[in-house]
């Protein structure tokens, strides 16, 4: 209720606009009412499309901005906005939308402020305030930050609601009846005689309304979709194969093609030998491309085998040439020239080392991680000297439409992207390398769609990895407990590296998420003080799932634990006790009471570790459970239990966060990127290996709803999961692994 106040209180501009005949809805904050994006180019005949909504003489179809790339974005967007209209998502038209600053993202700067996430005072709340106002002046059209859902969550519900109420009111004008004493059900205003018009019949009339914005969302007591158990609009899709995604599409006449480009990302191209290519079966066109060669065939395995064949010669990238070579360049960058942050710095950390006989040290360390997602960037673009058209999944679509204006040289009016369902993403499609490559290609085929496809090796080795970390800490413990702490963490600056990508500006202050997971805790540790270091850029890097928390959960949490286990004192009791945070409290309190939590120690061949994270608003904690087994260490169960504010759909929440630390387990056992000669070493899935079917745990899930802000559950399981096993490995063996990924230290069953 606080924040529909709040609501209430700001000036909200509800646009519309009708073509013959049609009429559509559309939920503005600020000050102005943005452009309808899907006017422009309308025919006679066809309906105005504002961005949430749209009624026409065939029905309703629901606007979903937010990319879906197995999250079940296009979904819970759907069931929201379908919520207040009154339509069954499953029996209505879903379709993404257009790149447009319209549907910018008010939350998806949040993470990146010097503020926690759960700090509500004044100069944050103003911060985020800020920081929304820049997301829509910079047209941040992102998915991503687990951002869908609090971005989402107030302002979809509202564009269903004013468009039911205008729908109604169309109703009342036509047969007399006050908006008052009429209904709406299953995409009907239903009379009070028991007639009914169809949102189709009156879409007509209502597009001559001035929309109705004096409207009341519905209590919760009368909700169909949000808090039950949903089914997702894409799962029958999806459980019967035929699921369309970006890789499927293939227009009529369509060639096929591929790139090879600077092993070492970063370095350019010298000279090139295609005529050996040139003549194998298929072959329509090479095409020299920025950093690499492009191949055009008539399907894509000949495409791939010309590529292989052309000789290149490669310039070097400005950066170390070897995996030594970089960790060398981390552990030379504590330095004070090099100190980016100190955002926390609680008490005196040098008094409390000082007065300790025995100050606790250790150094951690995280790799370099691809995306990997198991479909590869891909992307069909047709090109003419007026227009371009772009089929393919991303991530930042109004970022993708401008840098193609760029390079076409087309104003961005003329170009077209038509956004996928994405087989994976975790990142990757934050970028648009991949697109722009395609773009390459098909202005050298013009008026022919060029279907572009990375083999598997180009899409493990010019992925925008998550950056290495290197972290020094030293602490000390007195009378049973933790007394001080302080981490010094190295690392390359994601958001200079990503954002100079997109071409757009980098946000001033510090580079917060190179330090997110440390120094945003929910923990009152008397002495505690957190340092960023920004290494040279080296490998370009980019948001990984879970961004900076990633890894810093791993340094924090792994580190807080070895404290406690000096200090002598229980893991789960000493982290209830250091808790400042009430939710976060409460979600250790009932983590202790669901894994029935004894100790970390169970017998001698059972143990647990328990780490908790606080990432994207939301308090994560998880026990992981580990054996002895003949082969070596075995998962064999995890607890997890975080509070969201509010669950919007039970299964796909439970869904996700499984999913999240079968990705942060499997992560944390064997992945890594390790460069030989600029490029990485792993080149594909057997180099690069998740976990497997036999290794994975039983998974108990519990989701609290404890009233505060509405927040996204993509990212928070990841942070928690690497350390807490890593701590219920010390637990059992009582070893220390302070390096991912642990099968370097540890065999897994």
């Amino acid at each position: 209720m606080a924040r529909l106040k709040t609501i209430a209180r700001r000036t909200f501009l509800i646009g519309s606009a009708a073509i013959a005949g049609g009429v559509a809805f559309g939920y503005y904050r600020l000050h102005q009412d943005p452009p309808n994006p899907l006017l422009k180019g309308l025919k006679a005949g066809e309906a105005a499309i504002t961005p949430y909504v749209r009624v026409d003489a065939k029905g309703v179809t629901l606007i979903t901005p937010r990319a879906d790339k197995g999250q079940g974005s296009y979904s819970i967007q759907a069931h929201l906005i379908a919520e207040e209209l009154d339509v069954d998502p499953h029996k209505v038209r879903i379709d993404p939308g257009p790149p447009d600053t319209a549907y910018f993202n008010s939350r998806v700067m949040d993470d990146s402020l010097p503020f926690s996430t759960i700090d509500d005072g004044m100069m944050a709340r103003g911060a985020r305030g800020g920081g929304e106002v820049l997301s829509r002046v910079l047209g941040m059209q992102i998915t991503g930050g687990s951002s869908t859902v609090p971005d989402g969550y107030q302002k979809l519900r509202m564009a269903g609601a004013v468009a039911r109420e205008t729908l109604k009111e169309a109703a009342a004008r036509r047969s007399g009846v006050p908006r008052s004493q009429l209904k709406t059900r299953d995409g009907q205003v239903i009379l009070p005689d028991g007639k009914s018009l169809t949102y189709a019949e009156l879409a007509a009339e209502a597009a001559q309304l001035a929309p109705v914005t004096d409207v009341t969302l519905r209590p919760e007591q009368e909700w169909r979709y949000i808090g039950k158990k949903m089914r997702r609009i894409d799962i029958v899709a999806k459980s019967t194969g035929t699921q369309q995604y970006g890789i499927d599409i293939r227009p009529d006449r369509v060639v096929y093609a591929t790139v090879r480009a600077n092993p070492g990302m970063g370095g350019t191209i010298k000279r090139y030998d295609a005529s050996g290519a040139e003549k194998m079966r298929g072959v329509k066109k090479i095409v020299p491309i920025r950093d690499g060669v492009g191949v055009i065939a008539d399907n894509t395995w000949r495409a791939f085998q010309a590529a292989a064949a052309v000789k290149i010669e490669w310039n070097d990238p400005p950066y170390p040439a070897d995996s030594a070579g970089m960790w060398k360049v981390l552990e030379n960058s504590f330095s004070k020239d090099l100190q980016d942050s100190r955002l926390r710095n609680d008490g005196d950390v040098e008094k409390a080392l000082a007065g300790s006989s025995k100050p606790i040290e250790a150094e951690y360390r995280t790799p370099y991680l691809a995306h990997a997602p198991l479909e590869p960037m891909n992307a069909v673009v047709l090109y003419t000297k007026e227009r371009l058209d772009i089929w393919t999944g991303t991530q930042i679509p109004v970022f993708l439409q401008g840098h193609a204006a760029r390079l076409t040289k087309l104003p961005e009016e003329k170009i077209h992207v038509h956004a996928q369902p994405m087989g994976g993403s975790f990142g990757a499609r934050l970028d648009d390398t991949y697109a722009l490559q395609a773009i390459e290609l098909a202005m050298a085929m013009e008026g022919v769609p060029v279907k572009m496809t990375w083999s598997r090796e180009e899409n493990m080795g010019h992925d925008y990895p998550r950056p290495i970390q290197l972290s020094r800490a030293k602490g000390t413990v007195r009378d049973g407990m933790v007394e001080s702490m302080s981490i010094d963490v190295a690392g390359q600056s994601m958001g200079a590296s990503w954002f100079n990508r997109l071409q757009a500006p980098v946000p001033p202050g510090p580079d917060v998420s190179s330090v997110n997971g440390i120094w945003d805790q929910p923990f009152a540790i008397p002495n505690f003080r957190v340092t960023g270091y920004k290494a040279k850029e080296m490998v370009p890097v980019s948001p990984w799932r879970s961004v900076g928390a990633s890894a810093n959960g791993f340094h924090h949490a792994s580190f807080l634990d070895e404290l406690i286990n000096a200090a002598g004192a229980d893991p789960m009791t000493e982290l209830i006790r250091l808790c400042n945070h009430e939710p976060s409290k409460k979600v250790l309190h009932t983590l202790r009471d669901i894994s029935a939590w004894k100790g970390p120690r169970i017998d001698d061949r059972r143990a647990r570790g328990v780490a908790l994270t606080l990432s994207f608003g939301v308090p994560m904690a998880q026990v992981v459970e580990v054996s002895y087994a003949p082969q070596g260490i075995k998962i064999d169960k995890v607890y997890a239990v975080c509070d969201v504010g509010r669950i919007l759909d039970p299964v796909n929440f439970e869904a996700q966060v499984r999913g999240g630390i079968i990705w942060a387990l499997g992560h944390a056992m064997n992945c890594e990127l390790t460069y030989e000669n600029f490029a990485p070493v792993q080149t594909n899935f057997h180099l690069f290996e998740a976990m497997r079917f036999h290794q994975a745990p039983e998974i108990i899930v519990k989701g609290l709803e404890l009233g505060g802000d509405v927040r996204g559950i993509g990212e928070p399981p990841v942070p928690p999961a690497a350390p807490a096993l890593a701590n219920a490995i010390f637990a059992l063996t009582g070893k220390r692994v302070r390096e991912l990924p642990l099968n370097k230290s540890i065999n897994f069953a």
